[in-house]
């Protein structure tokens, strides 16, 4: 059987997103349920299609499994309120895994962050701001939203502390998705306790896939660097 290109391993990704994006954006239920399970299986064949096979890759993998969990469970969160936590809890792993895998990174220079510690005082301000201003609204929810809330943001000083040791576009990569991944979050944590959002499903989702497929493009850009 010939292999799929890797181009085309990758407009596959996206065009489940946009199938997914459709199904949000016009409100059909079935194509949502084959659309959105599909969209990690997806970006994990487009990893293991790049043939890129570097330190970390486990790291990868695991938040790219996990945050399909999350999907799954996110997707039956009308059935029952608590996949919306098992939802939570999948993506808390995910984003753990990427911290590991960051930290992964072999030093080469300085920690950006060590640099440029204004980075730390931004970035813990926002997710201060964000959990101050979702606070009264979370009712018991209050302890898992604000431990998420750290995990998310030290992901995103993670890849800010890597920019120096890593080669670009990689770097450039790495920060784009954590940071993409933040504001994903953010759209969905505003969106469902504070108030709702004109086209909230569409701009998390477009965001949330945008976030992951920078990162896994970030790994294979520097695996492909490593090699020559």
């Amino acid at each position: 059987m010939k292999r799929m290109s890797f181009r085309r391993s990758g407009l596959l990704f996206w065009l489940l997103v946009l199938t997914d994006l459709v199904a949000v954006m016009f409100n059909i239920s079935w194509l949502l349920f084959i659309a959105k399970p599909l969209l990690m299986p997806a970006l994990a064949f487009h990893l293991f299609n790049s043939g890129v096979e570097i330190a970390g890759r486990n790291q990868i993998i695991a938040a790219v499994f996990f945050s399909w969990l999350g999907d799954v469970f996110l997707l039956l969160e009308d059935l029952n309120p608590t996949f919306f936590i098992a939802g939570l809890v999948s993506f808390l792993i995910a984003h753990i895994c990427y911290i590991i895998f960051f930290l992964f990174v072999k030093q080469r220079t300085s920690s950006l962050l060590k640099k440029r510690p204004v980075y730390i005082l931004i970035v813990a301000g926002y997710g201060a701001a964000l959990v101050w201003l979702l606070f009264p609204h979370l009712g018991a929810l209050k302890i898992p939203v604000l431990i998420y809330s750290t995990v998310i943001c030290s992901m995103l000083l993670c890849s800010i502390h890597i920019y120096q040791k890593v080669k670009e576009p990689a770097n450039r990569f790495y920060v784009t998705g954590a940071a993409l991944f933040v504001l994903s979050d953010s759209l969905l944590a505003i969106n469902k306790f504070y108030q709702p959002l004109p086209l909230a499903g569409v701009l998390i989702m477009l965001s949330y896939c945008a976030a992951q497929y920078f990162i896994a493009s970030g790994y294979i850009n520097a695996g492909r660097k490593a090699a020559f």
